[in-house]
């Protein structure tokens, strides 16, 4: 009896309880998925890859006239008017325009010297130019030294004017909208505006007011953004790559075909009698600078993007700032779209062709289906395809249409082409933050009107302008404030679809899904945006 160990022994009854409750979700499992699972998740894939097939065609429709663009058209200054200002000894400065700049401010510490400096910089005449310092700053010392700061420039002989507001009623559109009532500016012709982080060379305007000059019919010039710290780490890199391609190729096909794409909402020229006949700014959505060019464009004003005119800038350096800033930038357009498609179809002074392009392209294709049909197609239906092996999805659509995409999208960027892997993955985790926000705008939730400002750390300035040599390097052992737990669960969803089809699976899916369950596990603890592989 001393030899004998004592064992714990589960009772009979245990086991066989355990295999009758997994029996039973077996045969549920069984008897739904025939008849339920299987035709929705099949349809899910024919919807998918319709979205596909639009969302290619758009692209290839797009790298082909910008291929036209760049072999065939006449450059801007060709297409259009344009004759520069030259300076008058005789006439002094009456040939200039006067010019209104407005750099909107909330909290800027970190940069509002780049901005102030940039435009008290700008090779113009002194008394041709009014700058104006719009500051919705809270915190009282960022406003006190952005005040000082303008008295600096100034007692320096510019016309700088400091205005400040008791709220932020409407946010930038509210800034901008009260600053164009001040009685000093009634007789300015344009408008420049430039976000806080934005630093315009001084031949800016000499480049691009003589195109609102001679072609009255052109509301709009829109500069490019050049990001002065896109080699600060990864997170900035795949920005850059995903910006470039918006500015080299989307802005370029809208100004060239049909004079029309979205304002930037900062580094562009409008005409101010084109501001008053849309109908000002508004503040019904957070993209105000889409809803203006939108409204203008159906009062037919014409667009003009300069590609070879550019504004150095800052992008987003930390997850939490990029997560915000294109949740605005995704939920805007959905919800601008629901407010104006009917006044697009009924208005009568464009073009039905342009409609259709406004419509279907600018809108449903680019700011709707490209979210969705990444994120649901990527990352939900074809993970779950695998757990219902009954469902195919043909190679065309899994492989060759996706990476057809991928290659066309890369064209923005070609020094960054060996990140294009890392692109992919992180794309398809934006993806759900993207489709997330589209819904919230489509049916005005809660969050539809939310303006969190994307903070700017001023990083990437040094002595060049440049950021070549500053790399962050991971603290891997460094937890975050706050988990993603949205990342976290997809992250755990697709490590399970990837086990399944590594046991099961015929495909060789889960070398996919454990490269994208990394990214998604990754983001979900916010490791983004650490450094940049060389």
């Amino acid at each position: 009896m001393d030899g004998v160990s004592p064992k714990f022994v589960l009772p009979e009854t245990f086991d066989g309880v355990r295999m009758e409750i997994t029996g039973q979700f077996g045969m549920i499992w069984e008897l739904v998925k025939a008849p339920v699972i299987v035709p929705l998740l099949q349809a899910a894939v024919y919807i998918c890859l319709l979205m596909s097939v639009m969302l290619l065609c758009e692209r290839v429709y797009m790298g082909i006239v910008i291929v036209l663009v760049k072999l065939f058209w006449k450059k801007p200054d060709k297409r259009y008017k344009f004759e520069p200002i030259h300076d008058d000894e005789e006439h002094g400065s009456s040939n200039f325009p006067v010019v209104l700049v407005q750099i909107p401010m909330f909290n800027e510490r970190e940069v509002y010297k780049l901005s102030i400096g940039a435009a008290c910089g700008l090779s113009w005449p002194s008394d041709r130019l009014v700058i104006q310092v719009l500051d919705d700053s809270t915190d009282p010392t960022v406003k006190q030294m952005v005040e000082m700061e303008c008295q600096r420039w100034a007692s320096k002989g510019i016309n700088i004017r400091y205005q400040i507001r008791e709220n932020r009623v409407g946010y930038k559109a509210g800034a901008l909208k009260e600053g164009l009532k001040r009685n000093y500016v009634k007789h300015c012709e344009y408008v420049v505006i430039f976000d806080a982080d934005f630093q315009p060379e001084p031949d800016f305007l000499r480049r691009s007011i003589p195109f609102l000059i001679h072609n009255p019919n052109i509301a709009l010039v829109q500069a490019r953004w050049r990001f002065v710290n896109s080699d600060e780490c990864l997170l900035t890199r795949m920005q850059e790559m995903s910006l470039d391609y918006h500015f080299t190729v989307e802005q370029e096909v809208g100004s060239s075909t049909h004079a029309f794409f979205g304002f930037n909402g900062t580094a562009g020229i409008w005409r101010i009698a084109a501001i008053n006949e849309a109908g000002g700014w508004k503040d019904r959505t957070t993209v105000e600078d889409m809803d203006l060019a939108v409204r203008a464009s159906l009062r037919g004003w014409k667009f003009l993007y300069l590609g070879d005119l550019q504004v150095k800038s800052e992008l987003p350096s930390t997850f939490r700032a990029f997560r915000f800033q294109q949740h605005r930038w995704s939920c805007g357009p959905a919800n601008l779209f629901r407010k104006m498609v009917m006044e697009i179809v009924r208005n009568k002074k464009v073009r039905f062709w342009k409609k259709v392009y406004v419509i279907y392209s600018f809108f449903f294709v680019r700011k709707i289906i490209a979210h969705w049909v990444t994120f649901c197609f990527y990352c939900v239906v074809l993970p779950l395809t695998i757990l219902v092996p009954e469902v195919k999805v043909p190679i065309w659509g899994s492989v060759y249409i996706p990476s057809i995409i991928t290659i066309l999208n890369s064209v923005g960027t070609p020094r960054s082409i060996h990140l294009l892997f890392y692109w992919i993955l992180f794309e398809n985790v934006m993806s759900l933050h993207r489709t997330k926000a589209t819904l919230i705008g489509l049916f005005e939730a809660g969050r539809a009107n939310e303006w969190v400002v994307t903070a700017k750390l001023g990083s990437g300035q040094s002595a060049k302008g440049n950021t070549k040599g500053l790399k962050r390097f991971p603290r891997i052992f460094k937890l975050p404030d706050r988990l993603n737990t949205l990342e976290l669960g997809f992250a755990a969803f697709l490590f399970v679809c990837g086990c399944y089809d590594f046991v099961h699976g015929k495909n060789n899916y889960f070398i996919y899904l454990f490269l994208q369950t990394m990214s998604f596990f990754i983001s979900g603890l916010g490791w983004i945006g650490t450094y940049v592989p060389s």
